[in-house]
């Protein structure tokens, strides 16, 4: 691919990302939103953590075994629900992830 093949690609897929992201400015008049797609919009940050999370939980990466983070997982979402405190949330994740890190790299 030559420079200018590849200065061409960054400004076509900038112009894209631009006007995509952007549409709803150019209009001159107000664009309503349909109830159902309120509704929907309501659930977008949980499917986006969901999609960042799963992955690392569920595959066989270099931080540990799968069984690992999954337990912390458990114990951080056991204390969230109990709780509902973000910090102490993080904080029995982190401290579950290392004792059971830490339990695996001894029985192993």
């Amino acid at each position: 691919m030559t420079l200018f093949q590849q200065i061409a690609l960054v400004v076509g897929m900038t112009a894209v990302t631009v006007l995509s992201r952007n549409l709803f400015l150019l209009s001159r008049k107000a664009m309503p939103l349909p109830a159902r797609v309120k509704i929907a919009l309501r659930f977008a940050p949980a499917a986006a953590l969901a999609a960042v999370v799963a992955p690392e939980l569920f595959l066989l990466t270099p931080l540990g075994p799968p069984w690992v983070k999954l337990g912390a997982a458990v114990i951080a979402a056991g204390y969230f629900f109990a709780r509902r405190g973000i910090l102490g949330t993080i904080l029995s994740g982190m401290l579950a992830y290392w004792a059971l890190s830490w339990i695996s790299h001894t029985w192993a």
